[in-house]
């Protein structure tokens, strides 16, 4: 004996992040008009450093761009039946790819410092740190911006009524926005490299100190490098649906624990959007209950949106 029941808590349709969007189009204006008044900047002042700089913001700027090809994407094919589970996808592929650039931007910054300490040259101190000021300034607004705290603040308790404790989620940016997160980072790793040449800067004009422009240089690649790293991890789980460690697969294997003799034969849970899961489980019962009692035990995990259960008789 065999039976298959579907369940959907709701529909699995993304209309994007309307607000992260808007924030993300004004990051972007913001830093295009940086990126040109430092190329500008360079050209005017003979400044490599400013060059280099602009040249370095071109990237963020596109790959804040492609954060909001991604949302419109996302939002444009969110009724297209192809797209079964929706098109969170979407912007998580556009932060993957992000991530990617991220790890560009980290070799290239590298590659000039290490070519620039080996090969100094001079720097035109008080426009440079004129310029990379007005550059902080900047990237500090687009990441006041792009400030995601949804991350942050969305640990929901479930009170399990089948005799649980109380399990916590949110511990692995289950419900955070990582298209805007990776935008969020590449304006973050601007502002860092901003400081760091800012106090490399400083240092050289007061204390002749030129091998701390490249010295910051590399370090700030080490730390872009890093953040790479992170994003390129979580997107990446997402994009191949490594999500068995989540802590709904466990809550589901504690559901169907308190049925009496039945087995998980197959159990398959994967995200369609933030904080929300779709699977698969098939169960084996000596005596087999209604799917509809245990979809209504499954019911309290909200994160849950699609469920289809299969139930065979031992």
């Amino acid at each position: 004996m065999s039976s298959v029941a579907s369940h959907c808590q709701q529909p699995v349709v993304h209309q994007g992040n309307p607000l992260a969007e808007q924030k993300t189009r004004w990051a972007v204006l913001l830093t295009l008009i940086m990126m040109v008044a430092e190329i500008a900047g360079g050209w005017v002042f003979n400044s490599m450093a400013l060059l280099a700089d602009g040249w370095h913001m071109s990237s963020h700027a596109l790959a804040l761009g492609l954060s909001v090809l991604a949302y419109r994407a996302a939002r444009h094919y969110a009724r297209d039946h192809r797209f079964s589970f929706g098109t969170w996808k979407i912007e998580v592929l556009g932060g993957f790819t992000s991530a990617l650039l991220l790890v560009g931007v980290a070799g290239l910054m590298l590659f000039e410092s290490v070519a620039r300490l080996l090969d100094p040259s001079p720097i035109h101190y008080q426009q440079a740190i004129s310029i990379a000021l007005l550059g902080l300034l900047v990237n500090l607004a687009c990441a006041w911006l792009l400030k995601d705290d949804q991350g942050h603040h969305h640990g929901h308790d479930h009170d399990h009524h089948h005799g649980h404790a109380h399990h916590e989620h949110g511990g692995r940016h289950e419900h955070q926005d990582l298209n805007l997160r990776a935008a969020y980072i590449h304006v973050l790793a601007d502002a860092a490299t901003s400081v760091l040449a800012i106090f490399a800067l400083v240092g050289g004009m007061l204390w002749g100190a030129d091998w701390l422009d490249p010295l910051m240089g590399i370090v700030g690649a080490v730390l872009v490098a890093v953040w790479a790293k992170g994003l390129l991890r979580d997107t990446g789980l997402v994009l191949l649906d490594a999500e068995m460690d989540a802590p709904v697969v466990e809550e589901i294997r504690e559901v169907i624990g308190d049925l009496p003799s039945t087995e998980i034969r197959d159990l398959h849970v994967w995200r369609v959007g933030q904080g929300q899961y779709a699977g698969v489980l098939s169960l084996l019962m000596e005596e087999p209950v209604p799917a509809r009692q245990i979809r209504e035990r499954l019911a309290i995990h909200e994160e849950l949106v699609h469920l289809t259960i299969e139930i065979d008789r031992a």
